[in-house]
Order: structure tokens, then sequence, then C-alpha cells
């Protein structure tokens, strides 16, 4: 299966919100047919909850599916991240109905009226500079390893949802019956939404989170007073950005979808589409040979050039 010709110019917008959808499965086939109209691709998600996902193309195209999605119940306010990449990001258009636009498996939360107290870019270095809050990555370990902000806690998870289990964990480890100031950040916002929503249902009050993420960070603080350290990784072809939102230098492991340093891709145990030093010794023969092939046909269909689908990497809410 191959991809249309990349535009020009292409334009990646990351977007959600949460609202109260009474029939998202309604919502599904006029939201996928404004995509297709448009030629806009990558993968948005419907459920109860809202609307969540990344979306690719033209800007006139982009600007079709942002309008119409603007007209659905709630979502007049559509807070959307813009950035450039240099290829088209993803093959095709989805929409899919979830039962959750970002799962956590923590009960109903009420993200719409419940969430922390959004703070904007500008403001969220004071708030993480002051000693009495307390900063929390909620993204999942590997998106932490290649950067964060100075001082954040690494849940250390593997999905976000095992987030609710480690913040209880965790919140035992804190003096009982005082109030701290805890903020919380992710990549584009949805998933430090939903967690301050928990967290709030815990009983804690002063609950902050990074208003549009940290991709409205890099995008809107300078880098010599930043405070953020490393990349972002990104779920589409760019893999990570880092301040202005550029594309950063780390690439992707085919096999295990890790993000690559460009020392891990230096590393003897990677090959291209194979393997690589995280997952090296966790596949077998067999499996890597079904990576060879699948590389080589890869390979084949650039010779042609044209575009592989299987050399997307999947996109995450």
């Amino acid at each position: 299966m191959t991809a249309p010709p990349v535009p020009a110019s292409v334009m990646v917008a990351a977007l959600y919100r949460f609202a109260r959808f009474d029939d998202p499965a309604a919502l599904r086939a006029p939201l996928q047919a404004v995509c297709d109209a448009a030629g806009v691709k990558g993968t948005l998600l419907l459920a109860h909850e809202g609307i969540n996902g990344t979306i690719a193309g033209e800007d006139n195209a982009l600007a079709a599916v942002i309008a119409h999605i603007r007209t659905l119940s709630g979502c007049a306010d559509l807070d959307v991240k813009y950035s450039a990449a240099s290829d088209m990001p993803f093959y095709r258009m989805k929409v899919r109905i979830k039962r959750e636009i970002v799962t956590m498996g923590a009960g109903e939360l009420d993200p719409v009226t419940n969430a922390g107290t959004y703070v904007e870019p500008r403001n969220w270095n004071a708030l993480i500079s002051d000693p009495d809050t307390i900063l929390i990555d909620t993204r999942n370990g590997y998106e932490v390893a290649i950067g964060s902000f100075e001082g954040a806690i690494d849940p250390q998870t593997t999905s976000f949802g095992e987030f609710p289990a480690w913040f209880d964990t965790y919140a035992q480890k804190l003096e009982q019956g005082k109030q701290p100031k805890i903020a919380m950040f992710c990549t584009g916002g949805i998933r430090c939404e939903k967690s301050t929503a928990f967290v709030k249902s815990r009983g804690f009050e002063n609950v902050y989170h990074l208003k549009g993420g940290i991709l409205k960070y890099l995008e809107t603080v300078d880098q010599e007073d930043s405070k953020w350290r490393g990349e972002c990784f990104v779920f589409d072809q760019r893999v990570a950005v880092g301040h202005g939102l550029a594309e950063g230098e780390y690439g992707l492991c085919h096999a295990c979808r890790m993000p690559l340093s460009p020392q891990d891709r230096a590393s003897p145990l990677y090959v291209e589409g194979v393997s690589c030093p995280h997952c090296h010794d966790e596949r077998d023969e067999a499996q890597r040979a079904r990576y060879r092939e699948r590389q080589r046909q890869i390979e084949a269909a650039q010779a042609r050039g044209e575009a592989h689908i299987g050399a997307a990497p999947g996109t995450k809410a």
C-alpha cells in the first residue's frame, strides 16, 4: 500500500478537547468525510468525553477540518498546536470511536469541570521553580528518557493506565493533612488535564497543569529562558521535536518503537528496521527475519519513489 504524493508544505495539527458527546458514533462519518475531502491524514479519536488526535496536511485543508470540529458540541474553543514537518508524517486518515480519548481506566472523571488550574507557558517557570511545588511528568518512561523539565518526577510508567496506581502509592508518602502544590505536564495537555482531574478526585486541591503541554511551551518560551532539557517525543514520523518545534535528532526503531538517539543508531546492535540496543536481546531470530523482510519491502518502495505504509510509526493519544 502506498501513500499519495506529499504536498510541498506539510503542517501538523495536534488537538484535543474534553467535551460531552452523547453519540460519538454519529459524528464519525461526517468527520471522516471532511478529512477525506480535504486530503488530511492522521488519526482522530472520538468518545463520550470528547475528541483527540493529530492530523497533517496543507494549511487550507487543516483549516477546513478544524472549522468542522469547532462546530461540534463543546468544541468552539478547541485548542490546536501547529508545527511544520519536512514530509507527510501519516499515510492514511482514521477516525475511530473509543471508550476514552486518552485511556486511563480510572472510572468516571470529569475533566470538563474538574481539571486542575491551567498555567500559561510564560508563567510555568515561576511555578516549577517554587521549592514547594511537586512537579510530575505524566508521560511514559520512554518519552521521559529523551527529555523533561528540570526536577520533574518520572513515574516510570509504560502506559497512562498505570498512572492512577502510581499516584496513589506516591500520595501515601506525602505529609498527611498538607495540601502541596502539584504541577503536571505532558506532550500536548490531554494526559495532564485528565490526570489533574484524577488527582483532584483524590482530595488534592492545589493542582496545576501546563496549558498546551510541552509543545506549547517549546513553541512560545525562548530557549535561553527554558527549563526544558532534551527533546520531546511526538507520535508521528518526526519522532521528537525541540525548541521552536524544530525536528529533533531522534529516530525510531521500527521493531520495538523506541526512540533512538544518534548514539543508539551508531551501536552495532542497531540494524535499521530490524533491531536496536533496546530490543536486540528481546527478539528471536524468527522475529528479526520478519522485520528484515518488512524493511526490504520498505526500501524497495522507496526505490520506486513510493512510501510504504509499514514505515509509519503508530500514533497515540
